[in-house]
Formats: structure tokens, C-alpha cells, sequence
């Protein structure tokens, strides 16, 4: 969770900075009547792809969490420029996001076989359990972004930052496991078993999540901050996930 809000802090301040350096250089140079400026249809941003690390903020000391979890995103972006200052715009799309969270020994119940009425993290240490065990989810998601560019003539090179937010409804949510192991280590089927289960009743269909981008041309760092539950209310730990990575972005 600090890790989370120092990265996102990290980005916003460093916004701050190289913003303020480029106002001192437009102040030796002379302000720029942007509105005058044709960009026709330039390129920025239509397309995303992001992909990084995921955690979750909030999550029991009882929950074992292993690895590096991982996002990947993919958008398709309508980009609209301020016809008074075309540095500024607002971009809206569509695309697909997911989320794999990676668990040692542990068995998530997401079928309610072990209690029906919410979620269970089972500890496996001393039963069968499976060497590499996650849980995955997928969403369709609408990404909103208050943008901003250095210069707008040329997108691919400029300081670019954007604030904004995406909602998402769940497509699918399922646990994956391979390499079915005895108590011991050893493995029952062979390392290439794969067992999944899919269900969706403990999970949160909705989700909303602050983002926040910075960086130059193509290549942005990039951060969220899911703010509603992945669980459904008292049907689960009470866990925010969080992503920080890098954002592709192009056409």
C-alpha cells in the first residue's frame, strides 16, 4: 500500500517539476497563442497498452500472496483537443484489462465448497497443493484520461501527463493451478497438469479505479488505485488492488 502511494506521489511530483521547467522556457521564448495552431489529426495516444505489477492493498497477514503479480491492459482511445489550447484534451475508449495475483500453498475456494457464504484462502502447506497457483481476473473497461502535452505538433517526443480514472465490469474470474504436489513436494501428475476452476459469486462485478500517467513521447510510466472492493461486501477480505507500470502508447 506505501509502496503504492509513493510511486503515485513519485509521478505526480516529477509532473510538477518538468511542468514548471517548461513554463520557464515559454516565459524566456514568449507565450505561444496555441489556439491558432492547426494539428489536424495528430497522433496521441489512440492506442494504450499497459502492462506492469499487481498487488493488492489491505490484504490479510493469513492470505499468502507469492510472486510478482502482473496487469496487462489494452485500449483503443478517442483523443479531443480544447480548441483554445490543443496541449489539453480528453481521451475516452474501451478495452479489456487483467489482473493475475499469484498465492503460495494456498487453495482459493471461489465455489464456496468450503463455506457458502463467502471466499475461503485455505492453507495447503500439509496437503496437496499445487507449485504455482493464481488468481486471475479480466474486465471490460472505459478508460477517461484529462490530458496534457508539451507540445502538441509532436506527440511522439513531448512531456506528456494525464489524470483520470476507468470502470470495469468482470468478464471472467478464475484460479489457475499446475503441478499438482503431495505435502512433500512431489509431484502427482507431472508438471505440466493445469487444473481451473471459474466463478464469480464472491467477486465484485464493478470496479473503479484512479490512474494517473507521466512521461515522454511513446512511453509513459503509468499507475491505479482500484477504490471499490474486489470482493462483494462481507463476502471477502476487504482488498484495493493497485497496479504500477509502464503504458505503450502510439497512432
Amino acid at each position: 500500500m506505501k509502496t503504492c502511494f509513493l510511486a503515485l506521489g513519485l509521478l505526480i511530483g516529477c509532473t510538477g517539476i518538468v511542468q514548471a521547467q517548461d513554463s520557464t522556457k515559454a516565459a524566456k521564448k514568449g507565450k505561444k497563442d496555441w489556439s491558432k495552431i492547426s494539428i489536424g489529426d495528430r497522433a496521441n495516444d489512440h492506442f494504450m497498452f499497459q502492462f506492469g505489477y499487481d498487488g493488492w492493498a489491505g490484504v490479510p497477514d493469513s492470505i499468502n500472496t507469492s510472486g510478482m503479480g502482473r496487469f496487462l491492459n489494452i485500449y483503443v482511445m478517442l483523443d479531443m483537443p480544447f480548441k483554445t489550447d490543443p496541449r489539453w484534451s480528453v481521451g475516452i475508449g474501451a478495452g479489456i484489462g487483467s489482473s493475475n495475483i499469484f498465492f503460495d500453498k494456498t487453495y482459493v475456494d471461489l465455489k464456496g465448497a468450503a463455506n457458502p457464504s463467502q471466499v475461503s484462502f485455505l492453507n495447503a502447506a500439509n496437503i496437496n497443493h499445487f507449485n504455482k497457483y493464481k488468481l486471475t481476473t479480466v474486465w471490460a473497461e472505459i478508460p477517461i484520461e484529462l490530458r496534457h502535452i508539451s507540445n502538441p505538433l509532436k506527440s511522439d517526443k513531448s512531456f506528456k501527463w494525464s489524470i483520470g480514472a476507468k470502470v470495469g465490469t468482470m468478464i471472467s474470474g478464475y484460479t489457475k493451478g499446475k503441478d499438482l504436489q503431495n505435502k512433500d513436494g512431489q509431484s502427482l501428475y507431472g508438471d505440466k497438469y493445469i487444473e481451473k476452476e471459474k466463478d464469480r459469486k464472491f467477486l465484485n462485478n464493478l470496479r473503479l479505479a484512479p490512474t494517473v500517467r507521466v512521461g515522454l513521447g511513446n512511453f509513459t510510466l503509468y499507475g491505479a488505485y482500484q477504490i471499490t472492493s474486489l470482493f462483494r461486501e462481507g463476502q471477502g477480505p476487504d482488498v484495493r488492488p493497485f497496479s504500477i507500470g509502464l503504458c505503450l502508447s502510439g497512432l
